[in-house]
């Protein structure tokens, strides 16, 4: 909050100010200050591309005609074996290479079966999860480099402190600034990384649990008596 009410009173004054303001306090850092925002800049950036890229994935990859199922048990039973590949050449999802693996193997027994969907399951999971791990590592990597340039913020405020004569506030809000504005955005990113992972996760479990549940129906369907 406090970050974004000095942009937002930087910008009512004078935009132009306050965007020199802000970098000026950035500068004041020194080297080390420097380099902690500017791995801060890279993390968000990062981690707003992890985000937006697997979400657009699994979006994707999970979007399945709800007559899927029916469709290729009725192309199964009627014997139509190539119309059912067919069908399934044009989806692109995890559910149709599931069930595509499964009438490869068709004529082979049921275990066989049973043990390459789960193969080809356990491979489209981790094609969902990827990059899943990266945005959690950012949502605990980035608030503690955020704290750490509140060490060296205050460790540059305490030492002007001790080293000037004449101690003002403007001597120690360069510090003090610093170090409040990369903790409020270590915080920001660590946040938005941690909601945006759980999230992500959520839609990673819903789709495993509809990959199970068509790899049941499609079992079921060869289990089926033959009319």
């Amino acid at each position: 909050m406090f970050l974004f009410g000095f942009f937002l009173q930087a910008t009512d004054e004078d935009a132009g100010m306050g965007v020199q303001n802000i970098i000026d306090i950035l500068m004041q850092g020194g080297p080390l200050g420097i380099a902690i925002n500017i791995m801060l800049l890279v993390l968000s950036i990062l981690a707003l591309y992890f985000f937006f890229e697997r979400y657009f994935t699994i979006k994707k990859a999970t979007q399945i005609d709800d007559s899927f199922m029916n469709n290729i048990r009725a192309a199964v039973t009627s014997g139509n074996i190539a119309g059912a590949k067919a069908m399934l050449a044009g989806v692109n999802s995890p559910y149709a290479r599931m069930v595509e693996k499964g009438i490869a193997r068709i004529g082979k027994p049921l275990r066989d079966i049973d043990k390459a969907i789960e193969n080809v399951g356990n491979l489209e999971i981790f094609k969902l999860e990827k990059n899943l791990s990266n945005l959690a590592s950012i949502s605990g990597v980035a608030p503690m480099i955020g704290f750490f340039g509140t060490v060296t913020g205050m460790i540059l405020a305490f030492y002007k402190m001790a080293s000037e004569q004449n101690v003002t506030p403007d001597v120690l809000a360069g510090g003090i600034y610093t170090a409040l504005i990369t903790t409020a955005f270590g915080l920001f990113i660590g946040i938005f990384s941690f909601a945006g992972y759980n999230y992500l996760v959520s839609q990673v479990d819903k789709a495993i649990n509809k990959m199970e549940m068509t790899a049941t129906d499609f079992m079921d369907l060869l289990q089926e008596p033959t009319a």
